[in-house]
């Protein structure tokens, strides 16, 4: 505790006057530091603190903008746990193993996700379940069973569910409709597209 005190000091007096050149270079150090670690979670949001001290002492005007996003994951964090999403979508998975991937208490994760994405992690992974589901079901024959298992579900009963509360349809029909659109069209991917557009299908109330 004394020495994160004196350390405070010392960098206060570095706001008091001009700052020397070192001080920039110090923090294009951090800064490129920060950037190229990446498996080393502890070293890194220790360099980041670093970074962030030096930077209020000869910005504060960047200390309001930083606190206006506080309670976001910050940007590593979100590209490694959506990425970490993405190749564990069709296993089981828990909030605290994700965010024991950016460090963070489960309560306090799934704050930050929901203030980054827009959902809390349940609903986006879900959501992008059904997304993978409605993938497969124009490009493969496999049966809504299997789809399910493969995508992450308990069971077709589970897709089915989750599936018509995103696209207000059921599966099936979905298939169908879609399916025979893409056929005609010559556009397998088109169909997928309203998952990812802004004006797609919405979340309907449980």
């Amino acid at each position: 505790m004394d020495t994160c005190v004196g350390e405070m000091r010392t960098t206060a007096n570095i706001g008091l006057k001009t700052p020397p050149k070192w001080v920039h270079h110090v923090i294009a150090l951090l800064d490129a530091a920060a950037g190229q670690l990446d498996r080393e979670q502890a070293v890194h949001g220790t360099i980041l603190r670093a970074a962030s001290l030096l930077r209020k002492q000869i910005h504060p005007e960047v200390a309001g903008g930083a606190r206006e996003s506080r309670g976001r994951l910050l940007a590593w964090q979100a590209r490694k746990v959506r990425a970490y999403i993405e190749t564990h979508i069709t296993g089981p998975m828990l909030v605290a193993e994700l965010g024991a991937l950016v460090q963070l208490s489960e309560a306090h994760f799934s704050r930050a996700f929901r203030r980054t994405f827009g959902q809390s992690p349940h609903a986006f992974v879900i959501r992008r379940r059904v997304e993978l589901a409605a993938q497969f079901m124009l490009e493969t024959e496999a049966t809504l069973s299997d789809i399910a298992l493969h995508c992450g579900f308990t069971d077709q009963p589970h897709l089915c569910r989750h599936f018509r509360q995103i696209t207000g349809h059921t599966p099936a029909a979905w298939r169908r409709a879609h399916g025979c659109e893409d056929a005609v069209d010559r556009q397998p991917n088109r169909a997928l597209e309203e998952f990812a557009s802004q004006g797609g299908p919405r979340l309907h109330a449980a």
